[in-house]
C-alpha cells in the first residue's frame, strides 16, 4: 500500500520525494556501492565505473544534503570517506527490489524499446525525390 496523499501529484507528496531520490541513476548506484561500508571517492569510482569525479562529487553532496550519506575527513582533511547513514541504509531494500525487478524483466523492457523504435513494415516508405533516382 502506498502512503500518499489523495492527490498523488502534489509536489510535497512523500512518495514523490522517494521517487525523486531514486530517479537519479547515480543516487541509487552510489548508495548501493556504499552498502558494505565506508569508501573513499577514488574507491567509489573504481567500484562503480563510468562515473566522472565531478558527477560523483555532486551525487555525494546531494546524498549528504538529504541525510543519506555521511562525510568523514581525517584530522588533516586529506583523506575523506563516505558512509551510509542509518537513513541511507533504509533505501537499500527498495534499491535491491528494483534491481531484482530489472533482472527479471529487463529483457522484456529492452525488447519493447527495440520494437517501439523499429520501423513499421506496414507503413509506406517515404517517396524518394526525383533527383536521387
Amino acid at each position: 500500500m502506498w502512503y500518499v496523499t489523495t492527490d498523488s501529484l502534489l509536489a510535497d507528496c512523500r512518495a514523490r520525494l522517494a521517487f525523486d531520490l531514486l530517479s537519479n541513476t547515480w543516487n541509487a548506484v552510489v548508495l548501493w556501492a556504499l552498502r558494505d561500508g565506508p569508501r573513499r571517492p577514488v574507491e567509489l569510482r573504481e567500484r562503480i565505473g563510468g562515473i566522472s569525479s565531478k558527477v560523483l562529487t555532486e551525487t555525494l553532496r546531494r546524498l549528504q544534503s538529504n541525510g543519506l550519506v555521511d562525510r568523514q575527513a581525517d584530522a588533516g582533511g586529506h583523506q575523506v570517506e563516505y558512509r551510509l547513514t542509518a537513513l541511507g541504509r533504509t533505501l537499500l531494500a527498495p534499491i535491491d527490489a528494483v534491481g531484482a525487478w530489472a533482472f527479471e524483466y529487463g529483457e522484456e523492457v529492452m525488447a519493447a524499446r527495440e520494437a517501439a523504435s523499429a520501423p513499421d513494415p506496414q507503413s509506406p516508405r517515404p517517396p524518394v525525390p526525383d533527383d536521387l533516382n
